[in-house]
């Protein structure tokens, strides 16, 4: 009886054993899908993916790959005889139905000829109309397109708030029709540029933003424009989540300008100011006006100057307008916002005491030409 019962025992112990050592392969037989299995249905889209889709889909026809050539680069192999060398490549997008497009002007800058890819992959020439550099912004003209895509539409920048969603689109690292999203950072800005002044009242977006970007259209969520993706700060040169576009306000200002007559004044009242590090260790809260230009405006006014003799301090310029100067910066914003052909009243500190003067406000680049 116990030799039975043992080895009932240990069949058992068997069966176990070999259901243990087999039940992978089993359950690999059962349940193993090797036939397409059955799709689930997906539901409707969240809101915020049908807004994001919408706005790549009206948006993205208009937006074109900007690539300038050159016949030389600087710091790169010399090319071959009648061959051409890319300068740089950017983003770009159609402005109006006259094949206008709009991208920054250091995409173009040092072209000699400009090549645009359309979204549907119709390559194109196209010709400089116009560049600004103090804004950054270039437009260009595009040549025998088959179907010229829509202009896209033009929102505005004053009415922006910290937290709403912005998009951007553009070619980064050369990949065509790439949409990033994200939201507006931060307002009001300050950004130079390679021409020595500040554009002010940019718009800082976490949207990725990488090389090739630059140019881009940056989208509010009803898909209009209200920037111009133009720069990036990254110690890696990669997207950092700090991104930077010129306002559309800006933008709808300067490109007609540059349409119409291929550059944009730059307003100014012909001073020399110091550099705004002068100006802190002196512990002057203001534009330090080193000197005035002959025959400018400033001149004219009676604004004082540095004494190049004594090195006296002369006018400190400390409001333009009804608003307070505290850098240069402050200053040509207001100029610039006022426009050419006005007049600006300034307030300045002259020898202790305080002073204002009324002057014009000129195209100081109209003598440079």
């Amino acid at each position: 009886m116990a030799n039975r019962l043992a080895s009932l025992v240990l069949v058992g112990i068997l069966i176990a054993l070999g259901i243990f050592v087999l039940r992978p392969s089993i359950e690999y037989r059962l349940y193993a899908a090797t036939t397409p299995r059955p799709v689930e249905p997906r539901g409707d889209l969240a809101d915020y993916e049908r807004t994001t889709i919408a706005v790549f889909e009206r948006v993205s026809p208009s937006v074109v790959q900007v690539v300038g050539l050159g016949s030389g680069n600087a710091g790169a192999p010399s090319p071959a005889r009648g061959e051409q060398q890319p300068v740089q490549s950017g983003t770009g997008f159609v402005w109006d139905q006259a094949g206008h497009v709009v991208t920054n002007d250091h995409v173009v800058e040092g072209a000699d000829s400009l090549a645009v890819r359309l979204a549907s992959g119709e390559a194109v020439r196209a010709q400089l109309v116009g560049v600004a550099p103090n804004y950054d912004l270039a437009v260009i003209r595009l040549g025998g397109v088959r179907q010229l895509p829509p202009p896209i539409m033009v929102g505005s920048s004053s009415d922006l708030k910290v937290g709403q969603a912005a998009f951007a689109i553009g070619n980064p690292f050369g990949l065509d029709q790439s949409l990033t999203a994200g939201i507006i950072s931060a307002l009001k800005r300050r950004l130079p540029t390679q021409a020595g002044r500040e554009i002010s009242n940019v718009i800082q977006t976490d949207a990725a933003i990488n090389p090739g970007n630059s140019g881009g259209p940056l989208l509010d969520s009803a898909g209009r424009l209200i920037g111009v993706n133009t720069a990036i700060f990254s110690p890696s040169g990669s997207n950092a989540g700090i991104g930077f576009a010129i306002p559309v306000d800006v933008v709808n200002r300067v490109v007609p300008q540059l349409i119409s007559s291929g550059r944009v004044p730059t307003p100014g009242i012909g001073i020399v100011a110091a550099n705004e590090d002068i100006a802190t260790r002196m512990g002057v809260e203001g534009v330090v006006v080193v000197r005035t230009m002959p025959g400018s405006p400033a001149e004219r006014a009676g604004i004082r100057g540095v004494n190049q003799q004594t090195g006296a301090l002369g006018d400190v310029i400390v409001s333009a307008g009804d608003k307070p100067v505290r850098r240069l910066a402050d200053l040509t914003d207001e100029i610039d916002q006022v426009g050419v052909g006005q007049k600006i009243t300034l307030a300045l500190n002259r020898g202790g005491g305080r002073t204002s003067v009324t002057l014009d406000i000129v195209d100081i680049s109209a003598n440079t030409r």
